[in-house]
């Protein structure tokens, strides 16, 4: 069977990476995704999903979940590959076609092996990743009723493709965004002692927060606090009024996100009052941290040993996926699988090696089948 439905995920992978789609703009890969599904006679849920495809195969209970991300990148492609993307400005730089195809391909393989399934798989193509939205969004409209258990992927490229990793607890980052204003009295820059000056006041803030992850929490604990815009004045000879600055906050359990909070709070408006100046903290939650339940991630290993894989042990990464937002509904895992690539994800030439789809189709079609098993043990 594999045979069979190997050229036929190729040509998706091709397709889909040289027309990739931006984050809830997925319209077309939609129509793909569900041409290939209706073709193959496998059920498509009507859930009203803006943009993405929630399927199942099979019938009854247990359901064990799969998910893939299928939105690209705001990036221009700078790889040699015949099969670049014809969009410019928009790639899939983090492997999503990968992904998507390797749902596909597990679908395809599921599907021929159906009236031996005991119970029902859901695959969730979902959409808008990137952005942190697609899974909220998935949720909200009922993609996980009925649903027992989820278990997701994301390609490794430092991972060779008979690799896979993956831990229990902690996986990936709370991911948040931080906004900070600074509001002092603008002067002549001749006559700084005539203002307030926000430039000053924000430099010191920033190197005020990094004592965050070496003074105020656990040198055990992870913890990045970065400013990435730095935003102030607008000619060489003034002072300005106000300075606008914002970054990232990456941590890993919801204790150490609050009290990072809580002290990045205190910095900022402290620092900005002990000067004469008005400084406010907006803090905009992003997905929380990937936490695996141990049982999957056992059962994850097991069978990836039992399909060839090398099981690798992982380091959980600042990194952030918006799969989290599932496993706070539902037990389960994420994993990695090694896709070898010379470039790191959200690079311009990152490429996959396409050799790792079709094993890991079959790696995830395995999964499926025996979780159900397992699922209908433990009812």
């Amino acid at each position: 069977m594999t045979n069979a439905v190997a050229p036929l995920i190729e040509q998706l992978f091709l397709d889909l990476h040289k027309n990739p789609e931006l984050s809830n703009q997925e319209f077309e890969t939609t129509k793909k995704l569900r041409s290939y599904l209706e073709r193959a006679n496998i059920h498509i849920l009507e859930l009203g999903a803006k943009t993405g495809v929630i399927a199942e195969i099979g019938s009854g209970g247990p359901v064990l979940a799969l998910r893939a991300d299928i939105d690209a990148l705001p990036i221009d492609e700078q790889s040699d590959c015949q099969y670049r993307s014809t969009k410019q400005g928009v790639m899939h730089a983090c492997g999503h076609d990968l992904h998507t195809c390797v749902l596909m391909g597990t679908a395809h393989l599921l599907k021929a092996n159906e009236t031996h399934l005991k119970g029902t798989v859901r695959l969730l193509f979902q959409p808008a990743e990137e952005n942190f939205s697609g899974a909220l969004h998935f949720i909200e409209i009922g993609a996980l009723n009925g649903v027992d258990a989820i278990l997701g992927m994301h390609n490794n490229p430092n991972l060779t493709i008979n690799q896979m990793a993956s831990r229990a607890g902690p996986f990936s980052a709370n991911v948040d965004r931080i906004e900070i204003t600074i509001k002092g009295v603008g002067a002549h820059a001749a006559r700084p002692e005539a203002g307030i000056d926000p430039i000053v006041i924000g430099s010191q803030i920033v190197n005020a927060i990094q004592t965050i992850s070496s003074r105020t929490v656990s040198g055990l604990d992870a913890v990045v606090v970065s400013i990435t815009k730095f935003l102030g004045g607008n000619t060489w000879n003034v002072i300005p009024q106000t300075v606008e600055m914002e970054g990232t906050v990456r941590t890993l359990t919801p204790e150490i996100r609050l009290k990072v909070k809580q002290q990045l709070k205190s910095i900022v408006e402290n620092i900005a009052l002990s000067m004469g100046a008005n400084a406010e903290l907006r803090w905009f939650d992003g997905p929380p941290s990937i936490i695996n339940m141990a049982k999957w991630v056992d059962f994850c290993q097991k069978i990836a040993e039992q399909e060839g894989y090398e099981v690798i042990d992982f380091q959980p990464q600042l990194g952030g996926e918006d799969f989290a937002h599932y496993l706070h509904h539902l037990p389960g895992a994420f994993i990695n699988l090694g896709s070898q690539s010379p470039y790191a994800l959200h690079h311009p030439k990152f490429l996959v090696n396409r050799d790792m789809i079709m094993p890991a189709a079959n790696y995830l079609a395995k999964l499926a089948e025996q979780g159900l098993i397992e699922l209908a043990q433990h009812r």
